[in-house]
């Protein structure tokens, strides 16, 4: 053996005995009886001697390694057993033992990924049983119905393209369906936990990352009954109508991320135009406190059903458009898919950058145009729903938004 292999077998014992003293000096500080600070850097060593003999010798040693532990847990649970103690530190020595052995055998960083996940899922244990009984019977139902949308429905359909174009694949239509369904519902828990005690921007951030159009209608709809929260209401709105472009680039970034270097420009210049907008809003309107209105459930397979035939339609409408009349063809799609919808279109138009059948600074300027098209829907509901002093400051923060999309679509050079 030479000194090369030497120094790479005392690295990665190193890294065993770290991630056990880690581990352990948690466990220590937690008060469990079962073992703390020398207990768990011992049972990593055990289990990288054991990993390394494994390989030189027969892996019955790795076994033998485990029923060791195993016993020796046995035994102390004997002694120290408290009634309805939970078995979180038996599960971790064991874990501690295979991730000492995977140190010798396998890629370092996913051992010390995982020995460091196990080191925050020990410490965070009060946080996590205090989001646990937080959890009421509708927003575990959420979380269930994502992983049904994810794990159950996702790996059963065909990954293969059918239909008029080609460009229909059921896995990956779904796979879509995945990723919106994710954001919606991360938002939609993050506002079930602090959705009554979000400020004003808060509010209107959770707003558009779960849905900008139902912010809007919300809002203008209060407005209708009581006139003088036309203020608040319309910087709640127009916080949310900015956040589509930060959703719309964090879709563009997980389907399509090389797309994402182009369009991150234009799309973050928008953006931040309008951050501005909002900041120099809030700091001129009252201080009052929005509270969300009532969100429904965006994993519901009712919904994700919904958009996954809206974003077959538009994938159809795209590739007809665009063989019909070219390019031109698929601002029409653009704008009328954006009335209603921003993820489908710039799911579509991602995909189609993807296939190289569009250029991407064709494809960032389609997706400002459905906003723009989006904006003018929302604003179109407030006229309808809302009061004229809402609509008055409305007209004013689109005209804003617009003008600042179509300069950067016009003068944009990328």
């Amino acid at each position: 053996m030479d000194f090369g292999e030497v120094s790479d077998l005392l690295q990665r014992l190193g890294i065993a005995l770290g991630l056990g003293l880690i581990v352990g000096l948690q466990r220590e500080r937690s008060g469990s009886p079962m073992g703390g600070f020398r207990t768990f850097p011992l049972a990593a060593l055990f289990g990288s001697i054991c990993g390394l003999l494994a390989v030189e010798l027969n892996g019955w040693i790795l076994a033998a390694g485990m029923v060791v532990v195993g016993a020796l847990l046995v035994m102390a649970n004997v002694e120290h057993r408290e009634r309805d103690a939970g078995l979180t530190t038996e599960i971790a020595m064991l874990l501690m033992f295979v991730i000492g052995a995977f140190v010798m055998v396998g890629p370092i960083s996913i051992a010390v990924i995982t020995g460091g996940t196990l080191a925050v899922l020990l410490h965070f244990k009060p946080e996590m049983h205090s989001i646990a009984r937080r959890l009421e019977d509708p927003d575990f139902r959420a979380i269930m119905q994502f992983v049904l949308i994810t794990l159950v429905i996702l790996p059963i359909l065909p990954n293969q393209k059918f239909g008029p174009y080609q460009v229909l694949n059921p896995h990956k239509i779904w796979l879509m369906v995945v990723l919106i369904v994710g954001i919606s519902l991360g938002a939609y828990i993050i506002y079930k936990f602090f959705g009554q005690k979000a400020g004003t921007l808060a509010g209107g951030i959770l707003g558009g990352l779960i849905s900008s159009t139902a912010t809007t209608v919300s809002y203008a709809r209060r407005t209708g009954k009581a006139p003088e929260a036309a203020g608040l209401a319309a910087l709640v709105i127009m916080v949310a109508s900015t956040i589509v472009f930060a959703r719309v680039l964090i879709i563009i970034g997980a389907s399509a991320p090389h797309f994402l270097g182009v369009a991150a420009g234009p799309i973050g210049t928008v953006l931040g135009g309008l951050a501005v907008v909002c900041t120099v809003l809030w700091w001129l309107s009252t201080k009052e406190k929005a509270e969300l209105p009532e969100q429904g459930n965006p994993s519901e397979l009712k919904a994700a059903l919904i958009f996954a035939g809206l974003y077959a339609v538009v994938l159809l409408a795209a590739a007809w458009a665009k063989a019909t009349f070219g390019t031109q063809g698929l601002f029409v799609v653009a704008i009328l898919s954006g009335l209603t919808d921003m993820d489908a279109i710039t799911l579509s138009l991602a995909d189609m950058v993807n296939q190289k059948q569009i250029e991407p600074r064709t494809g960032w300027r389609l997706i400002l145009v459905a906003a723009m098209s989006n904006l003018v829907f929302k604003g179109a509901t407030v006229a309808a729903l809302g009061s004229r002093k809402l609509l008055g400051r409305i007209v004013v923060l689109f005209a804003i938004a617009l003008a600042l999309s179509l300069a950067v679509i016009l003068f944009w050079r990328v």
